[in-house]
Parts: structure tokens; C-alpha cells; sequence
């Protein structure tokens, strides 16, 4: 009598590997995409200079830290250890982040625009060459740009909930220093042209394309911790 053969176990299809994640256009990189072709049309068509396009270029890394100052001030908001870091971190960044910004934005008054104060300029003076230069609408545009990335990606998301405070009050310093060199060595060359309507221009593509660069790059990869529990 022969022995029954029992069937072999069905083979289980292994299971698809995950997509990577890849660089996915939000609703805030689209804001940022129109702010930042306010320049490039002010330049185009409204002959704006090369101060005016630098200083809107500096106000923009002015904005970048107010809303870091706010993105640290809300991170982790239930961890105390968190509490106790922000007591210096924040006061620290403000200070420091602020005097790069200052010396910069120094820089761009005198070189660029001819402004000459005595000792360091108050928020004023800046707001004032703003206004002379005919750019405070495009300030606030960026303004809201980076308000809407704000709200729909760091607290909409809940990216704040495990954001790294370390990781955060760093972050802005790489963006702004690429910018910087950028920026400042774009502008001494768009200077030496006759006719500087086309390099601005393309100075101004330049950085945006740096610009939505970096913010796809930072939401598609956030600097958070990873909530997933570890596998038993």
C-alpha cells in the first residue's frame, strides 16, 4: 500500500519592495515657485537693478530664520528635554543666525546699493532701502511663501511633533551660505555686463532652482525621527 503524499506548500509571492520616495511637487513648493518669479519678471519687465534683486534675496534669508526661530520654538512640543534645550538653543540662534544676516545684509546696502551707516543697522534702515527699492511686495510674497510651507508642511503634517532641534537650528545655515556665495559672486559678475537684464535674469533662475531644490530635498527626506517601532 503506497504512502500518501502530502502536497507541497504553496509558495508565498514575496512581497513588493517599497518605491523609493522621490521628489513629489506640494501645494508650498508651487507658492515658492510663484514667489520667486515676482523677481524674475521685475526683472524683465520693470528694470530692476541688481540691489533690488539682491536685497529681496537677503530678505529672504531674514524670513527664512524667523520661521526657523518659530519651527524651533514648536518642535517637540511634548518632550520636556526638548523644553530645556529650546531655553538656550533658541536664544542662540537668534543671536548668531541673526549677525550672519546682518553682515550680510551690510554688505549688499553698501557694495551693491551705496548705503553707508555708522556701526550696525537697525531693522529700519532695511525696511526703508525695501521700500525705496520698490520690492516690499515681493518681500511679502516670499513672506507668505514660506508661512505656507509653514503651515501645511511643518504643523499640518505634524512634522513638528519629532522634529531634532540640533537638526533644525543648523539646517538653515547650509541653504543660506549656498545662496550667499551664489548671490554675491552672481551679482559682481551681472556688474561687469553693460547690459545686465539677461545675467540678472538668469542669476534669479539660478536661485530658485537652488531654492526648490533644497525644499523638495528637505520634505521629501524631513530631518525628523522616525516613529516606526523597532521589529521584535
Amino acid at each position: 500500500m503506497s504512502t500518501p503524499v502530502s502536497p507541497a506548500p504553496l509558495a508565498t509571492a514575496a512581497p513588493a519592495p517599497a518605491p523609493a520616495p522621490g521628489l513629489r511637487v506640494t501645494p508650498s513648493a508651487v507658492v515658492l515657485i510663484a514667489a520667486n518669479v515676482v523677481p524674475l519678471i521685475g526683472v524683465l519687465f520693470f528694470g530692476w537693478s541688481v540691489f533690488a534683486t539682491l536685497l529681496l534675496f537677503w530678505a529672504e534669508n531674514a524670513i527664512v530664520g524667523l520661521f526657523n526661530i518659530l519651527r524651533m520654538l514648536a518642535a517637540a512640543p511634548d518632550n520636556p528635554l526638548a523644553w530645556a534645550s529650546k531655553v538656550f538653543m533658541v536664544p542662540f540662534f537668534t543671536f548668531h543666525y541673526g549677525m550672519f544676516v546682518t553682515v550680510h545684509g551690510i554688505f549688499v546696502l553698501q557694495l551693491f546699493g551705496g548705503i553707508h551707516t555708522r556701526g550696525f543697522p537697525m531693522a529700519s534702515t532695511f525696511w526703508g532701502a525695501i521700500q525705496g527699492a520698490g520690492i516690499a511686495p515681493a518681500v511679502w510674497g516670499l513672506a507668505l511663501s514660506h508661512a505656507v510651507s509653514f503651515a501645511f508642511n511643518y504643523i499640518g503634517a505634524g512634522q513638528y511633533k519629532t522634529a531634532s532641534l540640533p537638526m533644525l537650528m543648523s539646517r538653515p545655515y547650509a541653504r543660506v551660505m549656498i545662496l550667499h556665495v551664489v548671490i554675491l559672486a552672481g551679482g559682481f559678475l551681472v556688474m561687469a555686463f553693460r547690459s545686465p537684464t539677461l545675467p540678472l535674469a538668469l542669476l534669479v533662475v539660478l536661485k530658485t532652482t537652488l531654492d526648490l531644490r533644497g525644499h523638495l530635498r528637505e520634505h521629501a527626506a524631513p530631518l525628523f525621527a522616525s516613529a516606526q517601532p523597532a521589529a521584535a
